[in-house]
């Protein structure tokens, strides 16, 4: 396996276990940024931007976008666009849901995005996300992470379930509890769980106002395989493309033109939020740069005719054991390249014009691809591509990573993968 493949593969793993919800991988992807130089922007400031310099901006705590300046001017040759999104489905607790049944404590969740539930079973749950807390100063946000295993959600036993096998529908409200305790202990149902969450943040609980907590798999990632060649990990989808994104972004050094890398949040439950790709997030940004370096409207028009977006997200391997479910002219394999997908009805903002772009950076980055589209009696899923597209009248691609067992709570792609899209979007930041 080449070793910077390798190397490359163990740092998505550590960002990818340092990130159990969207907050975190935020909060991850902007140590990365400060550390190669990236400065902090206010939407509600007034900006005074310096070319050549690095910035970036937040929303909710959960969507990020960073940018270096240019030496050309925006409007002159556009802004090179590479977005992915920080989320990935989860079950989020039911903040008063705690409840007694059969001896033991058990809280509900609400389904986040389209998971596949069953693989959330017999499964090492911690808990992670943000609480609100009132202060001296106002309203303030706390990230708070449990990192140890908290609850499990068991499946019924065969003999008590005899269709386990012949394929079984869980029953989100009814089934998906997480259980805590295996002792019916007496405590305050209705405020125990938030002082348990005021412990681990290191507040009073009666300081916390609300909270934003969502279930996670305890089990670390890990390169696999007899070469070594795969990554077992969850949330690869969509974490994974933003590893490349601002790993790629950091490395790039006194561009021509604009370098943005995208982070939005809630691509899983359709991007419409203000921190989402279905928001004025990107444009906004977009064109108060254009305002800041002296531009006016018709420069921010001329800027986004000029301008390309990346649109990065996980693509669906050739499955060994369901080969049927692909088209086989566009299958695409672990190992070979990134995935540029492709669909008729726009599901994929990718057209023949923008994939030509997108080959290009890969003949000169040296770098295999694939192309993917879905059989024709199957529907595909979406991305942020379409959305953006749409809204910011950028020419755009959707790519991805070809990857197993999508929305699952525990993922897998190519190590070498990863290793190509680096290099394809490291090719286009240059």
């Amino acid at each position: 396996m080449n070793n910077k493949a390798n190397i490359l593969a163990k740092d998505l793993i550590t960002f990818i276990d340092s990130s159990p919800v969207s907050y975190f991988a935020a909060s991850n992807i902007i140590k990365e940024l400060e550390n190669s130089g990236y400065r902090s922007l206010n939407e509600g400031d007034k900006w005074k931007l310096e070319a050549g310099q690095k910035y970036y901006l937040q929303r909710n705590n959960s969507a990020v976008i960073a940018f270096q300046l240019g030496s050309e001017k925006p409007w002159q040759s556009g802004f090179n666009i590479a977005g992915a999104h920080t989320d990935s489905p989860h079950l989020k607790l039911k903040n008063e849901s705690l409840t007694k049944s059969a001896g033991c404590l058990k809280v509900s969740v609400e389904t986040y995005g389209g998971g596949i539930n069953s693989t959330w079973l017999d499964r090492d749950l911690s808990l992670a996300g943000r609480i609100s807390i009132n202060t001296e100063n106002g309203v303030q946000n706390r990230l708070v992470d449990f990192k140890r295993a908290v609850g499990f959600i068991p499946n019924l036993a065969i003999h008590l379930n005899r269709e386990a096998n012949a394929g079984f529908e869980y029953n989100k409200q009814t089934h998906l509890p997480v259980i805590l305790f295996g002792s019916d202990k007496e405590i305050d149902e209705k405020n125990y769980l938030k002082e348990l969450v005021a412990v681990e943040a290191g507040v009073n609980a009666d300081s916390i106002l609300e909270m934003d907590l969502f279930f996670y798999d305890t089990q670390k990632g890990a390169v696999i395989g007899l070469d070594q060649d795969m990554i077992a990990v969850g949330r690869l989808d969509n974490l994974a493309m933003c590893h490349c994104i601002y790993k790629s972004l950091t490395a790039a050094d006194n561009p021509q033109q604009t370098n943005i890398g995208v982070f939005f949040d809630n691509e899983e439950i359709g991007s419409r939020t203000m921190m989402g790709a279905d928001s004025n997030f990107l444009n906004s940004l977009l064109e108060r740069i254009i305002f800041a370096l002296g531009g006016d409207l018709e420069d921010s028009l001329r800027a986004k005719h000029h301008s390309f977006l990346i649109s990065a997200d996980g693509a669906h391997a050739l499955h060994p054991n369901f080969t049927d479910k692909h088209d086989k002219s566009y299958a695409p394999l672990l190992n070979q390249g990134p995935v540029i997908k492709m669909s008729a009805n726009f599901r994929y903002a990718t057209t023949a014009e923008t994939a030509g772009r997108f080959i290009n950076l890969c003949n000169k980055a040296d770098v295999p691809y694939q192309k993917m589209a879905n059989r024709s009696d199957l529907p595909s899923g979406s991305t942020i591509g379409p959305t953006s597209s749409a809204s910011l009248g950028i020419n755009t691609i959707d790519v991805g990573n070809p990857m197993f067992a999508m929305h699952s709570i525990r993922e897998s792609q190519g190590t070498l993968d990863h290793y190509y899209m680096t290099k394809v979007i490291s090719e286009f930041y240059k």
